[in-house]
Parts: structure tokens; sequence; C-alpha cells
């Protein structure tokens, strides 16, 4: 089994396949846009699914799939075929923004996908528009209701909050959890490598402000937390479906209960989105190295990981190893 050096069991892979995706949201990339990985540097297929198998046999039992945009990464839907036939895996997820979802949400669920999680932050077409620089909120919309259809449940939808962008939007998330039956998870907002253009301490607004605006106490009670919430806090309304959750790396630090390490879509171990550290495991991977080996280096990643992220006020630390957000992976 996988441990770090404080004893937390690693159980949860996230696995960005691609660093590009068809939006360009304000927040995330500058408006000149990033350099793009080469074909070559990204992991293939048969290396993520060898890589995964391996990390199974170590204790994972949770795997996400996600980018950039992993929709846009030709053959998809193979690749969660081949996951979810690796004996072991109990939870397979992906994260997505939401606009190919209506056209895959069915092959995606033929193939052993077992849930999504939707990237949201406006419920404003036009704002949405601005946001993303050119994205179709219908199109997004059209995905949810494909993947309910799809039985891809539960449907999560994330809304990063961004303060004098779309933090008067909350209420407006909290009627589309209940209406849409979905989960609506409030994410405080983090600073990440190439969105130092946007991000400020000015514009981050701490989830006990985002409860006190949505008067919760009224509508929500707690839910009952499993293994499979992850680091969201869930409550349920009480008077009817759907589910609320807020996550809050900044204000409400959940570092001692992180259960997880990430692959990057060029092929580095990191046990932390905001740590210095990280494994490269391409390598080997590619000189041959056996099985043995490439567990020793899931080893030493998970021994690498911090015990705690270091945001602060006084220092805005960047992801591992100077890699944009896109390919380390949401």
């Amino acid at each position: 089994m996988l441990h770090d050096s404080i004893h937390r069991k690693i159980t949860y892979l996230r696995i960005s396949v691609t660093d590009r995706c068809n939006l360009r949201c304000v927040y995330c990339l500058p408006k000149q846009g990033v350099v793009k990985l080469e074909r070559r540097e990204i992991l293939s297929y048969e290396e993520l699914l060898r890589l995964v198998r391996i990390g199974v046999e170590l204790g994972l039992t949770k795997i996400r799939i996600t980018g950039g945009e992993p929709l846009i990464r030709d053959g998809i839907t193979s690749l969660i075929r081949a996951v979810s036939a690796v004996p072991g895996i109990q939870d397979l997820a992906l994260t997505t923004n939401g606009t190919l979802l209506k056209e895959l949400a069915k092959d995606l669920a033929g193939a052993g996908l077992h849930r999504v999680n939707v990237s949201l932050d406006t419920l404003e077409p036009g704002k949405y528009k601005l946001i993303t620089r050119g994205g179709n909120l219908d199109q997004v919309l059209e995905g949810i209701g494909a993947a309910k259809e799809a039985g891809l449940h539960p449907v999560k939808v994330n809304m990063v909050v961004i303060r004098g962008v779309n933090d008067t939007e909350a209420g407006d998330f909290l009627r589309f959890a209940k209406e849409y039956e979905t989960e609506v998870r409030f994410i405080e907002f983090m600073p990440y490598f190439h969105n130092e253009h946007f991000w400020g301490w000015d514009k981050v607004v701490p989830r006990d402000e985002i409860w006190k605006n949505l008067d919760a106490d009224k509508h929500l009670v707690p839910r009952l937390q499993t293994l499979l919430t992850g680091p969201s806090t869930l409550y349920t309304f009480k008077d009817g479906q759907g589910s609320i959750g807020f996550i809050a790396p900044l204000s409400r630090r959940f570092c001692d209960r992180c259960n997880r390490l990430r692959l990057t879509a060029d092929g580095a171990l990191l046990g932390c989105l905001f740590g210095s550290g990280g494994v490269d495991i391409k390598t080997p991977l590619r000189r041959g190295a056996d099985d043995n080996f490439l567990k020793n280096m899931f080893i030493q990643a998970a021994g690498k990981k911090p015990h705690r992220h270091h945001i602060s006020k006084i220092t805005t630390p960047l992801p591992s190893m100077g890699r944009s957000m896109s390919c380390i992976g949401g």
C-alpha cells in the first residue's frame, strides 16, 4: 500500500491526458496562451494504462481523468474502457468543461465511466463567453443533461467563485443544484502558474463568506462524508434534492486528509498541486524499466508529498515544476 511520510494512505490518482483545451478561461490561461507540449512529450494511452495497473497494485482505487480538456483527445473512450477493466478500481471519474459532453456522455458511460465533474463558473451566457473567451453556455447545459440521462451520477458542477466576476451568482447556482438535481461545489479561487496575470487575494471569496451570502443555514443540512467526497464538505437541501459542496483550500485547508497523487500529461508524478517536488516517471518508463522499478517511483512520489501547502498572503507559490494547470490537471 502507498503511504506518504506522515502516514496518509494514497488511494487516488488524477491523470491529465492532455495539456490542450478548447476554451481559454481568463483565470486559467493568459490571453496570449501558453506553449503546448509536443505530441511525443505526452504519455500514450498504453503508457497510461500500464501506470494505472501498477498504481492499482499499490492500492490505488480511485482514478480521475482530467486535462486540459480530456474529451478533445482522440480515442478517450477507449482509454476509459481499458482503465475501467482494471481489477481493483472502485471509482472512475472525469473532469470536463462540458462542451463536448452531449455527444460523448452515452459512449463514456458505456465504456465504464462512473461519473463526471463539469467546470462551470457562470449561468449567464454573455459572461460565460467572456470568461471562457468564446464558449457557448448552452453546450455545457446540454452536456449536463446528457450526462444525467446517460447515468453518470452524481453529476458535479464545479464553480470557482471569483470576487467581481461571478460571486453574485452563488445563489443562482444554489437554485441550479436543486432544480437540476446536481451537486454544485463552490471552490475558492487559487493561484496557478500562468494565472498570475489575473489572480489576487482581493479576488478570493472565502468559504464562510459564500455560506453567509447564501443564507445557507436556512437551506442546507450536513451530509454524511465518504472517501469519495474528497476535499468537499457536503450539504443537502432541507426540502428537496440536489446537494452543495464547499472546497476551501485557502481558508479551511484539508491537507491532512489528502489522499492523492497527480500524473501530469508529460509524465511526472506530483504529490501536491502547489508543491515544488515531483518524480519523472516517463523517462524510466520509456527506457524499459520493469514494474518493480516503476512501483518504486510511485513510492518516491508519495514520500515527497508535502505535509501541507504553504500558500499565504505573503507568498504566492506556483504549481510543481513550472507546469501550467492544464498540464497538471484540474
